[in-house]
């Protein structure tokens, strides 16, 4: 029997005012996303028009305009006997995201290393110490997020706004990848010893090394998902 989503991240009680902010369809979107592409609602799960528009007391319609978008962006797929279902990963998706990843964000790690100044280094240096509490204090839930506001801190230093736009557009995907990948401990440390030598060779100015280092960053993290796949 296929399993429906429940929609636990949703507060029925707010659609009214999240209404005169922004078109319904589009809250309903962007917070069925957020919960797919943080797990909430697992691959596989099942959703149904009626039954999201029924637990969020509304009328269908905006509903089935958060279904298409989802649809159009491929984190959903039609059934042939009604409902939608949630996308897995596959391999497929893994090595093209990464393989583009490493490429956009090495870039921006490279232009970040010749374009910052000293200070803005701060709030990366903060950003390394706030995921090793986390990690000190075995709160991995804690470090994707973390982990992602480092990496949007060192992009934004790149001062280039097309190159930013281009990574964000993978941003919702990057996260579920993250996910995945940090829950594993041992990865964990490595990724927080990639970020201190990143740092490191930002401070001397060394262009070429971090964006060797944020290509290996990436591409270890895609060899770690690959093996998942394969067990």
């Amino acid at each position: 029997m296929r399993k429906r989503a429940e929609l636990k991240g949703f507060d029925p009680g707010s659609m009214q005012v999240l209404q005169d902010r922004k078109p319904l369809g589009q809250h309903v979107f962007d917070n069925l996303k957020q919960a797919i592409v943080r797990g909430k609602i697992a691959p596989g799960e099942w959703l149904v028009e009626s039954h999201i528009a029924k637990i969020l007391g509304i009328s269908r319609t905006p509903v089935r305009e958060a279904i298409h978008k989802l649809e159009r962006e491929r984190l959903i797929e039609r059934q042939p006997r009604g409902g939608f279902t949630v996308l897995g990963l596959n391999r497929g998706d893994i090595d093209e995201t990464f393989g583009i990843r490493s490429v956009l964000e090495g870039y921006a790690a490279s232009l970040a290393t010749r374009k910052h100044l000293p200070k803005e280094l701060k709030a990366l240096e903060k950003k390394i110490k706030e995921f090793k509490h986390c990690l000190n204090l075995k709160q991995m839930d804690a470090l994707p997020e973390i982990n992602t506001e480092f990496h949007e801190l060192l992009y934004d230093l790149s001062k280039s706004s097309r190159l930013i736009h281009m990574i964000n557009g993978l941003r919702d995907q990057i996260f579920r990848f993250r996910q995945m990948i940090l829950k594993n401990e041992d990865f964990a440390i490595i990724s927080h010893e990639d970020h201190l030598q990143m740092l490191k060779y930002m401070r001397q100015r060394d262009a070429d090394k971090v964006e060797s280092l944020v290509r290996e960053h990436i591409l270890r993290g895609r060899d770690a998902i690959l093996r998942e796949f394969g067990k």
